[in-house]
């Protein structure tokens, strides 16, 4: 299917979908509730029903508003014609950032939710453009990091992200607005990743932060097997065994990190781990942990450009050291389930 069919199929299909499932659950709520109330006391967890279908209320709402308030937005761009320019991509910046602050607040109130961070926090966070390279694991981590960045960093992000998540159709409309890339993490024969990872990473000023998870996906123990065995399909028998000694990261896919470090050489990095959703992986993983009361940790670290060497083949070597102190530190801090 080529591209265009696609797009049409995304904002002219799900979009209006989910605009339409959003007036329904409204008009419906009163029976939604009762039916949430009675199959809650049946159901494992404190009222797991009727907290599961607040957060899909939430999330439906918001979607549906911020479809709305983006369409005024275009309006007001003259149909499109600003809608990229520097004041109003600081509007969008703005209104995901007050998303999510609303979006977590209730997450941490419904789902007894938290978030621990360790490691530089301002004044000691960095000045000037940075590097963020963070690990892939667990529902929503690319959303906690957003919201770290610009709630608490007062960062504007530049996020590489895979293609799937285009079908969600308000995170498709903000980020064909603001710097982002949807990639593939299997390209097609031909496809240039780097270069798109360059030009994303290019021109960076003091209070942006561009976003990359190195591994190219989250972290399962399939898709580790399957990043050694292509690791070792390349001939690359020494990274195979490296990867083949982190348990619970992916060994760094290096191209776009190192395309990225090239683009960017007055920038900082930033890396980033955590722990306490990895171990969801399925549904069935969800449905059991919720409501989750559950701790999320994050640590970062602040890496100065004058640590970083300028060699390819080191910075591979230096991406993968990092990756597998990230892999230390997950094991010294991951949450262990007792359940079982």
């Amino acid at each position: 299917m080529g591209g265009a069919p696609v797009w049409v199929l995304r904002r002219f299909v799900v979009a209006p979908a989910v605009i339409g499932m959003t007036a329904v659950l409204w008009v419906t709520l009163p029976a939604w509730l009762l039916v949430a109330a009675a199959l809650s006391p049946v159901l494992p967890g404190r009222w797991r029903a009727l907290r599961l279908l607040w957060l899909v209320v939430l999330y439906l709402t918001f979607e549906t508003l911020l479809l709305a308030v983006m369409l005024g937005l275009w309006l007001a761009s003259g149909f499109g014609w600003r809608i990229r320019s520097p004041y109003f991509a600081g509007i969008h910046y703005d209104l995901v950032q007050g998303t999510l602050i609303v979006f977590f607040r209730e997450a941490r109130r419904v789902l007894a939710l938290r978030i621990r961070t360790d490691g530089p926090h301002p004044p000691r966070f960095p000045d000037g453009p940075v590097l963020v390279m963070c690990r892939h694991a667990g529902p929503g981590d690319s959303f906690i990091l957003m919201y770290a960045l610009l709630h608490w960093y007062r960062r504007e992000p530049r996020v590489v992200l895979k293609n799937t998540l285009a079908w969600d159709p308000a995170i498709d409309v903000v980020l064909r607005r603001i710097p982002a890339r949807f990639i593939s993490p299997n390209p097609e024969a031909g496809e240039d990743l780097e270069s798109q990872i360059a030009a994303l990473a290019t021109g960076l000023d003091h209070n942006d932060a561009f976003v990359i998870f190195p591994e190219g996906g989250n972290f399962t123990p399939a898709r580790r097997d399957r990043t050694i065995a292509r690791l070792r399909k390349l001939g690359l028998e020494r990274m195979a065994v490296r990867a083949e000694e982190m348990t619970h990261v992916l060994a760094p896919r290096p191209g776009g990190v190192v395309a990225a470090l090239d683009a960017a050489p007055a920038a900082d990095v930033l890396m980033v781990a955590h722990t306490g959703l990895d171990h969801l992986v399925t549904v069935s993983d969800l449905w059991r942990e919720l409501p989750m009361d559950k701790q999320i940790t994050m640590r970062w670290w602040a890496i100065s450009r004058a640590d970083i060497p300028e060699d390819r083949d080191a910075r591979i070597e230096w991406l993968y050291g990092w990756w597998e102190r990230v892999d230390e530190w997950i094991e010294d801090n991951r949450v262990v389930d007792t359940s079982v």
